[in-house]
């Protein structure tokens, strides 16, 4: 029995575990640990390539950086034979977001008949042109000038102006400096634009025109060489003016009455108001606590004084 169990056992082999001069599978390797492929700086995820492989064992192969890992990720592999398959089409921008908040601005001006006037037959009015391209629309603006008389600020409301009786609107393409546009019966002509844009017109092929500068204003120019008269009229110190002014506008002194010299004389604290909006003057008295005085409104009220007080006769009742 024990020689015929001998014979039937497999044999043990060379990595049997616990053989003399042999090693298990367990006894080869026993760390399995990967290496970190993020790390953190200033709280932000980084990538890092791993230098060595499970376990700590030297990789063997060349290890790529992480620009060649993108540049092959981004990379579009070519056909060696056979046509070259088309490119995928870019991402859809649509308009109004593409060109969100991006205006054209254009200057101008256009003369204005002026009827049955002798002094002036037309007037030259400065404009500013807004595109907007998210839209293709425009607006027309004047800048205000104060007492001018004219209906100035908003010409035409932001809209898409007809070009021609076919139904077309003006676009920025047909747009460009030394040009005039026809919008509702009035000729406006472009002398200039602003750098944002001269630059869009550039990245777009299209080349601006030299500047322009505004004409003149015949009439104001009348006026500058010959300025009108001015009449200064003399004329009394303005009261309302003066009430406009000075209303609630007050001026505070400290004074003191010095009565030692006679019987019972005491040095008397007071406070005078004098009001800049009529030039009336009044006096207050100054009570303290336990003074034995009646707390009356006030000494002297309210009202104009004149400087020197004087009798019937004319001689001044104040000595000095």
């Amino acid at each position: 029995m024990g020689a015929s169990r001998r014979q039937g056992a497999l044999p043990l082999g060379p990595f049997a575990s616990g053989v003399a001069g042999g090693t298990g599978c367990h006894d080869q390797k026993s760390n399995f640990h990967r290496s970190q492929t993020f790390i953190y700086k200033n709280g932000i995820a980084l990538p890092v390539v791993p230098k060595v492989g499970i376990g700590g064992e030297p990789i063997h192969v060349n290890q790529l950086s992480l620009s060649d890992v993108d540049e092959l990720a981004n990379k579009r592999p070519t056909l060696t034979y056979g046509q070259a398959k088309q490119a995928p089409p870019a991402d859809f921008i649509p308009g109004h977001v593409a060109f969100d908040k991006k205006v054209l601005k254009f200057d101008g001006y256009f003369k204005e008949t002026v009827h049955e006037s002798p002094h002036e037959y037309y007037r030259v009015r400065p404009i500013i042109l807004y595109y907007y391209l998210e839209d293709d629309s425009i607006s027309i603006h004047e800048p205000e000038v104060d007492n001018s008389g004219l209906t100035q600020g908003k010409l035409i409301n932001r809209q898409r102006l007809p070009k021609n009786d076919q139904g077309d609107c003006w676009h920025w393409k047909d747009l460009n400096v030394a040009i005039e546009v026809v919008a509702y019966g009035k000729r406006y002509r472009l002398t200039g634009c602003d750098k944002f844009t001269c630059d869009f017109m550039v990245s777009h092929g299209i080349i601006p025109n030299c500047p322009e500068m505004i004409p003149p204003d015949p009439y104001i120019e009348s006026r500058k060489r010959n300025p009108a008269r001015e009449h200064v009229t003399p004329s009394d110190f303005d009261k309302l003016k003066q009430f406009l002014t000075y209303d609630r506008k007050v001026l505070r002194f400290y004074a003191y009455w010095n009565d030692t010299d006679n019987m019972f004389g005491e040095c008397r604290r007071y406070i005078i108001h004098y009001y800049l909006a009529d030039g009336t003057v009044e006096i207050r008295d100054v009570y303290e606590k336990n003074d034995g005085r009646d707390p009356f409104p006030m000494m002297v009220g309210r009202r104009r004084y004149p400087k020197t007080l004087k009798d019937e006769a004319g001689e001044s009742l104040i000595s000095r």
